[in-house]
């Protein structure tokens, strides 16, 4: 197979990037699910395909090739690979050698078949003025349109997208979650049923990665991905997950095992060092120039502890419960989200980005961190309570019980493991750096002001909500579920369980910028996008506010 040089620049389109309208349809194979780039570092970038063969079976070899865009003399990249059934037809590359700060333009090819053209860049060394983020998570493809995907791809600038989880959803068959959707019955689950082999995890991969917003946004700039729990299982830890039945489903160390090799296969995430576990080589950190420092943590299986459960955890002593030891359970200081390497690691990180004078850490983190523990009840208005339907004044109630015994609620959440909590806030202070927590998971827009035990503040957190997946809103029909959870959690200053969309985050030295950027709707074709709400963080400490322009 030869490609010259000429031919390769004509293949790679030095223009803008087309994924979804350039898909190779010809010959003996195909580029069926776009290209996409990840894990940008000052030198380097991992850039991603895969190709689709007419007949499966065999090894299929492939060049590939990155370009300068600015067109500036020097710095092109070539090679070539191979590609078979033992990766599931994927490609990727980590290419190195390359330019600090600098964009390129990529393309794969295989058997006379052109792939789309992808854009990247690496992260810049110094002199950082701003950097643009899109923040991403929690797309489940039969609940609607990937519009929020197309809407990041449409941006005038992104610098890179990060996405924090829940990329793909293990769910499907009749009844499953995002199933009585309107758009389901054109975006049914493949195969239509739970996944839990290897084949099945790679069969969902691919059906996601066919969609052509997802294909834009890949195509856009480069990714730095985080998964959660829907990769594997829901609400998985360490050993086990709430989704998955040992006696039906297998063994969980198998399942997980296929789940993190088919997302390794097909994520532009940069692949273990040699002998580094799947899981924790998750755990991983981004240095914007001199601004800002990206710490990626994991908090779902290389050591979080099983999530602990009011009905079966809470011990009952001459028929009454004993709050006492499930308080004493829910405190204890060996309960863990992330193991003592990774807290280490992180402190170690924190330190050497303050060290180096970035303005802000920010925390690429699966999991809501602000205390969300509040009874609801008494922050209704008398209007709200006396037009509350039964099943979202039943939703209320289960909150307030637990809050009613001085519980949280939502214990997969970081309310679960308060201690480990602490212990990062204290990596915070120890360290004197300004974070920025990100947060995905929960189908919602935050703005929160984390504090620590003493009431002290620590942190801002953003979190972004679903591209698609439903939020608690959408079930408590009539209720501004969020509006309600704000007025009744002190830390958190603004919650929207209704919109789907990202969250864009600009950082420059004088603030954090997060705009809350929903679509209009996800069950329609067409869609518009616009930030819903706007806020700031600065260096100073004063905390997060909405901007004068708001």
């Amino acid at each position: 197979m030869r490609i010259d040089r000429r031919r390769a620049l004509a293949l790679l389109g030095l223009g803008a990037a087309g994924p979804a309208a350039a898909q190779a349809t010809t010959g003996t194979v195909a580029f069926r699910h776009g290209v996409a780039s990840g894990d940008p570092l000052q030198d380097r970038v991992v850039i991603w395909t895969r190709i689709t063969p007419e007949t499966p079976g065999g090894e299929i070899e492939y060049r590939w090739r990155l370009d300068p865009v600015d067109r500036r003399a020097g710095g092109a990249r070539s090679g070539v690979g191979v590609t078979g059934p033992g990766r599931d037809y994927t490609c990727k590359v980590d290419v190195a050698g390359l330019t600090p700060g600098r964009a390129y333009a990529f393309a794969f090819e295989a058997a006379g078949v052109a792939s789309p053209t992808g854009r990247t860049r690496t992260l810049p060394a110094g002199g950082v003025k701003d950097v643009v983020l899109a923040v991403a998570s929690c797309s489940l493809y039969p609940n609607g349109y990937f519009h929020a995907y197309q809407a990041i791809a449409d941006l005038p600038r992104v610098d890179a997208v990060l996405h924090l989880g829940d990329y793909i959803y293990e769910y499907g068959g009749p009844d499953s979650y995002g199933d009585n959707s309107p758009v389901a019955p054109q975006r049914r689950h493949a195969p239509y049923r739970e996944i839990v082999s290897l084949a099945d995890y790679r069969t969902r991969h691919a059906q996601y990665k066919s969609d052509p917003g997802l294909q834009a946004a890949h195509a856009r700039a480069p990714w730095i991905v985080a998964w959660d729990d829907h990769e594997t299982a829901n609400d998985s830890w360490m050993n086990g997950a709430e989704n998955h039945t040992p006696g039906a489903e297998g063994d969980w160390a198998a399942r997980k095992a296929v789940a993190l090799k088919a997302y390794y296969e097909w994520m532009p995430i940069r692949e273990p060092a040699p002998g580094q576990g799947l899981a924790e080589a998750a755990a991983r950190s981004f240095r914007f120039g001199d601004l800002a420092q990206l710490i990626m943590v994991e908090t779902r299986l290389a050591a979080r502890d099983q999530q602990l459960d009011l009905e079966r955890d809470l011990p009952m002593v001459d028929g009454k419960p004993d709050v006492a030891a499930f308080k004493a359970r829910l405190n204890d200081p060996a309960r863990r989200m992330m193991g003592p390497a990774q807290e280490a690691w992180i402190g170690r990180e924190l330190a050497a980005s303050v060290k180096a004078g970035h303005a802000w850490q920010v925390i690429g983190n699966q999991v809501v961190m602000a205390r969300v523990d509040a009874p609801l009840r008494a922050a209704l208005t008398p209007d709200e309570a006396a037009k509350v339907e039964p099943r979202a004044l039943r939703r209320i109630e289960r909150r307030d019980e637990a809050a009613a015994l001085g519980v949280p609620a939502a214990l997969d959440m970081w309310d679960g493991y308060p201690a480990d909590r602490e212990r990062l806030y204290g990596l915070f202070r120890q360290a004197r750096a300004r974070p920025i927590v990100l947060s995905g998971d929960s189908h919602s827009f935050w703005a929160n002001e984390l504090k620590d035990a003493s009431g002290r503040r620590v942190a801002a957190e953003f979190g972004t909500t679903g591209i698609t997946s439903p939020g608690a809103g959408e079930v408590v029909k009539g209720l501004d579920f969020g509006e309600i959870i704000a007025r009744a959690n002190p830390e958190v200053l603004y919650n929207n369980q209704m919109a789907k969309g990202f969250v864009l985050l600009t950082l420059t030295r004088g603030e954090a910028r997060a705009e809350m950027v929903a679509v209009s709707t996800i069950v329609e074709p067409a869609f518009t996008a616009a930030p819903v709400k706007r806020f700031v963080v600065r260096p100073d400490g004063t905390g997060v506010a909405q901007p004068a322009e708001a």
